[in-house]
């Protein structure tokens, strides 16, 4: 059974006025518990709306959520602990932080949840070595921290509700590569430790193609296609229209294949390194 899913779901944006917009329509969308999922389309394709479903932000105009096979609005109490086990970080949530100190903004969720003092200081420090905050930044105030370390504050605060399903919206947008590459360890560190399940929305088509597992492609409210990040890149020809790319290794390889050379496809950077080791016969690269 999957962890979370959505059958026939259908959106609408102010119906019956004229500035109706279906933003979604008919999409059918699963994950499995511990599966890292990418979902990936041009601006305005629907990923946001479609996330937005998946913890009770938004309910649909058809179709059903389901978790753990219930469907998420069976009942008002059903629904609020869902957003308990179904975690949604916004692009740039570091805008929403709000408390006056790193420790009151991450146990903030806890707190909401009815635990007692004990356990949510458990959490508060767990969640903040998962995203790698130092004991020192606990007591003072979020807005005093960089731009990148208020991201992991706000990561950090979905993460001590401890969720099954952490969805993540752009979360590495604006990071350098090495933020990026540190934030995305500790997002897989979770995950690990967890079993939990990863819905990650991402423009980079590198950081999918070496992160996820399964790749859900939408266009105009619909999923276009699903599959491996083998089997979603190797339709680029399909991609391209959709206003979507292949990583840019894969765009180097299929370069050469074009002048003669005989290289596979590949989607990451390591499936390079290794597709040169093959042709200079196992040699280290120069």
């Amino acid at each position: 059974m999957s962890v979370i899913e959505t059958k026939g779901l259908r959106h609408i944006y102010s119906p019956g006025t004229p500035f109706e917009h279906v933003a979604l329509d008919g999409v059918d969308f699963s994950a499995e518990a511990g599966e890292f999922i990418g979902l990936i389309g041009h601006t305005g394709s629907g990923k946001s709306t479609l996330i937005q479903h998946l913890n009770g932000l938004l309910k649909p105009s058809e179709g059903e959520v389901l978790f753990r096979g219930e469907n998420i609005y069976k009942d008002k109490q059903f629904t609020h602990q869902l957003r308990f086990h179904v975690g949604l970080v916004f692009q740039y949530p570091e805008y929403q932080l709000f408390e006056e100190t790193v420790y009151k903004d991450i146990s903030f969720g806890p707190k909401n949840m009815g635990l007692d003092a004990e356990e949510i200081d458990r959490r508060v420090h767990e969640a903040a070595e998962f995203v790698e905050l130092p004991e020192s930044v606990l007591q003072m105030s979020p807005f005093d921290l960089s731009g990148g370390q208020k991201r992991r504050v706000a990561i950090a605060g979905v993460i001590a509700m401890e969720p099954e399903v952490l969805i993540l919206d752009e979360p590495t947008a604006g990071l350098d590569p090495a933020g990026r590459e540190n934030l995305l360890s500790n997002i897989r560190t979770y995950r690990d430790k967890m079993n939990a399940t990863i819905i990650m929305v991402s423009h980079s088509m590198e950081e999918i193609a070496e992160t996820v597992d399964r790749i859900y492609v939408m266009r105009q409210g619909k999923i276009a296609m699903s599959g491996t990040p083998r089997q979603v890149f190797d339709r680029a020809e399909e991609l391209q229209p959709m206003g979507l790319a292949v990583p840019q290794i894969t765009e180097v390889f299929t370069l050469l294949r074009n002048s003669g050379a005989q290289v596979p496809n590949v989607y990451t950077v390591d499936q390079a390194l290794q597709a040169i080791l093959q042709a200079k016969g196992g040699e280290a690269p120069c």
